[in-house]
């Protein structure tokens, strides 16, 4: 009997944290996020970064479907325990695959087709543990049943007809495997799912934000990997690091806490949208957004420490520029939707600040890589502190009322 209680799934209750065997399974996934920037790094090129966009939205789908099933089964227990090592193996080979899924080298297994292969597993765990979990939950047995259908078998068909290509038509029908991935979650209704733990749940996906903000700082080190110190190499880090603290601030400070107040005060399927909607949506364009500016920081880094070849007014190039203030921008972009869809007020300041970032690639061309970085980290965090007082009067305002 007792054998029987470990392997059964363990129900959560409402006030779950989250536990170790989560934070471990987490580490799979900050080796896979390194490997997205790494992608984009080794042929910065306009496909070659909506590329890694689509094998990051990928592995996010991974990443939101274990959080949503340890939300409401414990992931210490020694069934989904056993699950969880079992998909950081599967992960840990789609993670050694993702440098060469779009170029596959010659000789060894073909690297997209591991990679899809091992993606399709993954969903299947997903859905067989989702299954046994709940024996009784006949909404939850149909929610499951038309995900199946609609969001897992038809994009793994189209994904496995992309691997007989390559270049932009393998892109192409995987970016149609992401856009059926998705909408099939709006085809598939909230019935059926439960968010029990609106605490452990928020905090899952503050986490996984770290972990993407953490590669950032990881993508500077490995920028002036090899190379001597110096001041500008010892200013560019610091700028860097400041500028993570600005977008750290902003979801820390401010959406964080907004979006856990108004999950908590949700129930039935008015949470289960709301927690689709802000974390399992709009959570990706923040990740990405940290990823896509993380390159920028990383060239910006290398640039300035690789005196041999660049000197300190060189300036980022092409894509690479785009990317220090773009992902900046699609951070602000993806904050602004979260506030929109938390509270129903406008984030002017994030709206236009994301836009405006959006739009200043062709400027970073024009300035030293260095003048480049320092700037954004500064506008970055004038930005948050004019939202973060902004918040302040608005609350201010509504505890006088």
């Amino acid at each position: 009997m007792a054998w029987n209680r470990q392997r059964a799934m363990v129900a959560t209750e409402d006030d779950h944290k989250v536990t170790p065997a989560e934070l471990f399974f987490d580490l799979v996934f900050v080796y896979a996020i390194t490997q997205v920037t790494a992608l984009m790094a080794a042929a910065p090129s306009p496909v070659r970064m909506v590329g890694a966009m689509v094998v990051l939205a990928l592995l996010w789908w991974c990443w939101c479907a274990f959080a949503w099933l340890g939300n409401v089964v414990r992931a210490d227990s020694g069934a989904l325990f056993g699950v969880l090592v079992t998909v950081m193996a599967v992960v840990l080979i789609v993670s050694l695959a993702v440098p060469e899924v779009f170029a596959d080298a010659p000789g060894g297994l073909s690297a997209p087709l591991v990679f899809v292969l091992c993606y399709g597993a993954v969903r299947v765990l997903h859905l067989t543990s989702y299954w046994l979990s709940s024996p009784g939950d006949a909404a939850l047995r149909a929610t499951l049943r038309r995900t199946a259908m609609a969001s897992v078998l038809p994009p793994l068909v189209l994904l496995l007809i992309g691997c007989a290509y390559d270049g932009r038509v393998q892109l192409l029908w995987w970016l149609g495997a992401v856009a059926v991935d998705y909408g099939g979650i709006y085809v598939t209704g909230s019935s059926g799912w439960r968010v029990n733990s609106p605490g452990h749940f928020a905090e899952r996906h503050g986490l996984i934000v770290i972990i993407a903000l953490g590669e950032s700082i990881v993508a500077m080190g490995v920028g002036v990997g090899g190379f001597p110190l110096s001041y500008a190499v010892l200013g560019a880090s610091a700028a860097g690091l400041l500028l993570s603290a600005g977008l750290w601030r902003l979801y820390f400070r401010q959406l964080g806490e907004a979006a856990e107040h108004r999950l908590t005060g949700l129930d039935g399927d008015d949470r289960t949208r709301f927690a689709r909607d802000v974390y399992t949506f709009l959570h990706l364009p923040l990740v990405a957004g940290v990823v896509l500016c993380a390159l920028g920081m990383k060239k910006v880094l290398q640039q300035v420490a690789d005196t041999g070849h660049y000197g300190l007014a060189e300036p980022l190039h092409g894509v690479v520029a785009w990317s220090l203030t773009g992902g900046v921008g699609v951070f602000l972009l993806g904050a602004a939707a979260i506030v929109l869809r938390t509270s129903g007020r406008r984030p002017t300041a994030l709206a236009v600040g994301g836009a405006c970032c959006l739009a200043a690639g062709p400027l970073v061309g024009l300035v030293p890589a260095l003048v480049a970085l320092t700037v954004l980290a500064g506008a970055t965090t004038v930005l948050v502190g004019l939202h973060t007082r902004r918040d302040a009067r608005m609350f201010g305002t509504v505890e006088a009322a």
